[in-house]
């Protein structure tokens, strides 16, 4: 029963118009007004990789000062192991290493086709992650919501077209 009414969740996501998208209950929950601002698929070698939201309060235009959340919705299966490297590369590459391996591998689980992935921040120094609508950890390191959500809305992106469409801008 369980899965059927998860099938039955994700057709209705899905498919539903983008108001109701907006209204994701695990956004909602975790981002008080949330709504969906953008939506941006990412590819690698033209083969698609996730399809991400970005929600904000109200909708309103990405404001750093302000919590907003990032959802990815994979496309294909990854392992932890390609989660975790991803995800350190990216804070190498836009800045400096961080020492987050362990607290990584906390909140990320490898993925299958149609799992999501949800980021929230809290404050400067928090995002809080939801894998499939149920929560898994809490980074916790100073300016992480900077360092984290500015792999797929900052100013150093792999693809600016990807973060374009993402921020609606």
């Amino acid at each position: 029963m369980r899965v059927l009414r998860t099938l039955l969740t994700l057709v209705l996501l899905a498919t539903a118009p983008a108001p109701a998208l907006a209204q994701s209950n695990v956004a909602a929950a975790a981002l008080p007004g949330a709504e969906v601002r953008g939506t941006a698929t990412l590819r690698f070698l033209g083969l698609p990789l996730y399809q991400a939201r970005l929600f904000t309060v109200g909708g309103a235009a990405l404001d750093w000062n302000q919590d907003f959340g990032i959802e990815l919705t994979y496309l294909r299966n990854l392992t932890q192991y390609d989660l975790v490297e991803a995800t350190l590369r990216e804070f190498k590459r836009t800045g400096s290493a961080l020492p987050l391996e362990a607290q990584l591998n906390t909140c990320f689980d490898a993925v299958n086709k149609g799992d999501r992935y949800l980021a929230v921040s809290n404050g400067a120094d928090k995002v809080g992650f939801w894998r499939n609508g149920i929560r898994t950890c809490t980074l916790t390191h100073p300016q992480i919501k900077t360092r984290f959500m500015g792999i797929f809305v900052g100013d150093n992106t792999r693809s600016r077209s990807f973060t374009r469409k993402l921020t609606g801008s």
